[in-house]
């Protein structure tokens, strides 16, 4: 299954009802601190929408619930790695995303045979507070040329004058968060990723 080059990320399916109609295809579903409830209410009301627009929807971190709902993809970070259990995730037949920002994380996320790569972040991000600076557009080619044929994502202060530069050095994908979420338009905003993308 091949990834759409344009990946945003949104933390409530509220996003999702507004802005896929718009022509999104890939979009990743990111809720942090909620009850069960919720999550499972907002993959609900995601995997509808996205249905309904063949979009292809990641979720992030809550692996048994992206099991439970019958989703495609889940995606992990680092930390989610530590708890999660693969082998049900791969027998309940779902794509794996993972995080990575160093050689030792990569070398643990390949060991795992994902179906995606994301380096981050790129640029400085407002998003969360990370250990980690940001990685630079040079990374992206190194990680390109130790990961092969694994699609690359590119995450982290990512905007859409931005995305050539990250193509260019390696990435398949650019992920974008902040940069829709915040704008006074994001309907417009979505608009110019997807000409810029497709």
């Amino acid at each position: 299954m091949s990834l759409d080059r344009f990946y945003p990320i949104f933390d409530s399916a509220d996003w999702m009802e507004r802005l896929v109609p718009l022509g999104i295809k890939l979009v990743q579903l990111r809720i942090k601190d909620v009850s069960a409830d919720v999550v499972y209410s907002h993959i609900d009301r995601a995997k509808s929408i996205c249905a309904q627009h063949d979009c292809t929807l990641i979720i992030n971190d809550y692996w048994q619930a992206a099991i439970d709902a019958g989703c495609d993809y889940v995606h992990l970070g680092q930390e989610d790695l530590d708890t999660a259990d693969i082998t049900a995730i791969r027998a309940a037949g779902l794509r794996l995303g993972i995080s990575t920002h160093d050689k030792a994380e990569l070398k643990r996320a390949m060991a795992l045979a994902p179906d995606y790569i994301a380096l981050g972040p790129i640029y400085p991000t407002i998003l969360k507070k990370m250990k980690w600076r940001e990685q630079g557009i040079a990374k992206l080619t190194t990680w390109r040329s130790l990961i092969g044929t694994t699609p690359l994502v590119a995450i982290g202060g990512m905007s859409v004058s931005r995305a050539a530069g990250a193509f260019e050095a390696g990435a398949d994908v650019v992920a974008a968060v902040t940069d829709i979420t915040l704008n006074e338009s994001p309907e417009n905003r979505v608009r110019a990723w997807l000409e810029a993308t497709r």
